[in-house]
């Protein structure tokens, strides 16, 4: 028989995809996030509660209408799109109901915490600045680091004009705290 004619499923497929462990954290660890993270998975939660999700069941809905749904492509689609909105809707509601919000400008300390924003140079003599945010904000392109990173791990605790071990696969690197802020 022509493979054309066998039907493949993908894991994807399945009702039940094994997501339970989606939005749990390493145990121990808390969801600490910034406002402005926490900000944009409500606003994200909210545009596929109240846009995306609505949008994609009215194609659904039409492409069902349109009669053979084992080789209509909308709908094969579409159903696909849907179990991944859900998914990313059930992952982003755990994250957000465990979440604990700190926010970094109430922060009275001089050493590095959740939150703190923190200018390093390296052995090289160059600067880097990072700031330590929630697990859901990582942006390592603009300097965001987690706060459970080997990096933040590293930084956390240190004051300004500390020196700190990074322990890095090239080895041990030594930083020098040039500044900490809290914004």
């Amino acid at each position: 028989m022509s493979k054309a004619f066998t039907k493949e499923t993908d894991e994807s497929d399945s009702p039940d995809d094994g997501d339970e462990d989606v939005g749990a954290l390493p145990q121990g660890f808390k969801n600490y996030m910034t406002p402005q993270g926490a900000a944009a998975l409500r606003e994200e939660l909210s545009r596929l509660l109240k846009s995306d999700r609505p949008e994609l069941v009215k194609v659904i809905t039409w492409a069902a209408s349109n009669g053979d749904r084992s080789e209509n492509g909308d709908y094969i689609y579409g159903k696909r799109r849907l179990r991944e909105i859900d998914r990313r809707i059930r992952f982003l509601s755990k994250r957000l109901d465990s979440a604990e919000v700190v926010d970094p400008s109430q922060q009275t300390s001089d050493q590095v915490v959740f939150g703190a924003t923190v200018k390093v140079k390296n052995e090289d003599d160059e600067t880097k600045t990072y700031r330590i945010v929630g697990i859901d904000e990582t942006d390592v392109r603009n300097g965001q680091v987690s706060w459970i990173s080997p990096i933040a791990k590293a930084l956390l605790g240190s004051k300004a004009g500390d020196v700190v071990t990074l322990k890095t696969p090239q080895g041990d690197q030594d930083l020098e705290i040039v500044s900490v802020q809290f914004q």
